[in-house]
């Protein structure tokens, strides 16, 4: 009766157990948000105990709705936001302190202290990874230098580290009785502790951080054939289904648009939009801003690696002008609006509420709106919204272009924002390639179905993954470029303004 999976899809803003068939195609699907906490202007947070009652609402939801019980799956495999940190005792499964999440800019003076003399690229050369507030090492080491309780417990060996897929798969497995401590290749490379050639933690960054190695979780592959635990009755679940399968939000995209090949590269549009790059079995540094990272691993394979491109803020701007500003009620009236003028009107949005990601890395820059007049009216700023997306995503094709040293000539695209269909035309224009949307937009999610699926043989390998992807949209360019360059220079101008905002 095995004739499912099951991915969980732990996203920022909410979490989503979606069931699959053989074909990758959506049977069932259950989603809660859960709560947004800003204790201090550039403070986010997550309560723990929140994502893990959703995580067992949206298993039972997501079952009751199609008339499925648990053993109708195969396995589970997990996707989740990277680098949000959860420190919690092992032997009541409390937290110590709220999740700090990846767009939380509080250790900025710890990253100050770790780069002082040594540079924002101290750790690059193991980590693949400039120091910044994004990653998760600096908040383990601010949870244990500001809650007491935490630091007691690390040096006692009662706490425990994780993402949050860590989190939720100790919870699955078993929580305080046995449930098990892992983390896979993907999540932890993500965490500024992890040397990308060893796949092991870094004793060096450890010591410099002063973390202790036995609270950290034990990396494993993201497709493995030796699952790490099975669920328990507490999961919603009423099953013993092997959990065996996980990966970073980003990384699971990459594998369920199929893009396996060297060269294949696919971008995100969700809360935060990423564009990752398959550079096969060799890390590729970077020097023009980008991320080094692990795409994923199959047990007894060697890892893939990317180059990674990642924008903090893309639909999260969508839900600011919905919640912040009020000029619209539902996130998906911005296309109408948008559609409202026929240009930005000259107004330019450079999203940089908690600084810029890549390829400036400026943790000093804020947001800022320039160009504007009296001309300027809302049609204008929601279009200059959506294009802020598509502009930031330009920035990391350029770079991405010039580290690969290869010229993008399409791109794959997916998340919420591609069922906008402005947002799409415009950033083929913008790129001058087509930009393709998969029949399947629920790539994330379908990623970690994959990783489990795979774990199991419920797919036999990723050729029967290939076959799964088809088509479902694809705009080409059609833009002068002239209005090209002219809207390019507007966008590279407007945000060299964010920038020193903060001294």
């Amino acid at each position: 009766m095995n004739t499912y999976i099951g991915a969980l899809d732990l996203g920022t803003t909410s979490n989503r157990f979606i069931i699959f068939d053989r074909q990758g195609r959506i049977v069932g699907l259950d989603q809660i948000e859960h709560e947004q906490i800003f204790p201090q202007p550039g403070w986010v947070e997550h309560d723990p105990m929140e994502i893990w009652k959703n995580t067992r609402r949206v298993i039972r939801g997501a079952l009751e709705k199609v008339g499925m019980p648990g053993k109708a799956l195969a396995a589970i495999g997990i996707t989740n936001q990277r680098e949000t940190t959860v420190v919690w005792d092992k032997n009541s499964g409390r937290p110590f302190y709220n999740a700090i999440v990846w767009q939380c800019t509080r250790t900025d003076e710890i990253c100050r202290r770790l780069a002082d003399g040594a540079g924002q690229d101290r750790f690059r050369k193991k980590t693949g990874l400039p120091i910044s507030t994004y990653f998760s090492g600096p908040k383990i080491r601010w949870i244990l230098e500001h809650v007491s309780e935490a630091k007691s417990a690390a040096q006692k060996n009662d706490a425990l580290f994780g993402t949050i897929e860590s989190w939720i798969i100790w919870w699955l497995t078993g929580g305080p009785d046995g449930g098990a401590h892992v983390t896979d290749v993907s999540n932890a490379s993500r965490t500024l502790l992890m040397n990308l050639n060893s796949l092991d933690w870094d004793e060096e960054i450890l010591n410099t951080l002063d973390i202790p190695r036995q609270m950290l979780p034990r990396i494993v592959p993201s497709v493995d054939t030796e699952p790490w635990g099975f669920t328990l009755k507490n999961s919603s679940l009423g099953s013993a289904i092997p959990v065996c399968g996980a990966l970073g939000d980003q990384q699971a995209a990459l594998v369920g648009q199929a893009c396996f090949d060297i060269g294949e590269a696919k971008n995100t549009y969700g809360t935060r939009c990423f564009l990752l790059l398959n550079t096969g079995h060799t890390p590729v540094p970077s020097h023009h801003g980008l991320l080094t990272t692990v795409g994923y691993q199959i047990r007894g394979e060697e890892p893939v690696y990317c180059l990674e491109g990642s924008v903090a803020i893309a639909g999260a701007l969508v839900q600011w002008l919905r919640d912040n500003l009020g000029l619209i009620a539902t996130a998906p009236e911005i296309e109408d609006l948008a559609r409202s003028v026929e240009d930005n009107g000259g107004a330019y949005i450079v999203p940089a509420f908690s600084g810029l990601f890549a390829p400036y890395w400026r943790a000093d820059a804020r947001g800022i709106i320039a160009g504007l007049t009296r001309f300027v009216h809302k049609g204008h700023i929601a279009r200059a919204v959506l294009e802020a997306c598509a502009y930031q995503t330009l920035d990391l094709v350029e770079a991405m272009n010039k580290d690969a040293k290869i010229i993008l000539n399409k791109l794959k695209v997916d998340g919420g924002m591609v069922a906008n269909d402005l947002l799409m035309q415009f950033q083929a224009d913008i790129l001058d390639v087509p930009v393709i949307r998969p029949r399947v937009a629920e790539t994330t999610a379908l990623g970690a179905a994959y990783a489990a699926g795979l774990a199991v043989g419920y797919w036999a390998d990723r050729e029967a993954l290939k076959q799964n992807w088809a088509e479902d949209k694809t705009w080409q360019p059609q833009m002068r470029p002239a209005d090209r360059k002219r809207g390019i220079d507007g966008w590279k101008k407007a945000v060299t303004r964010t920038f020193d905002w903060l001294e």
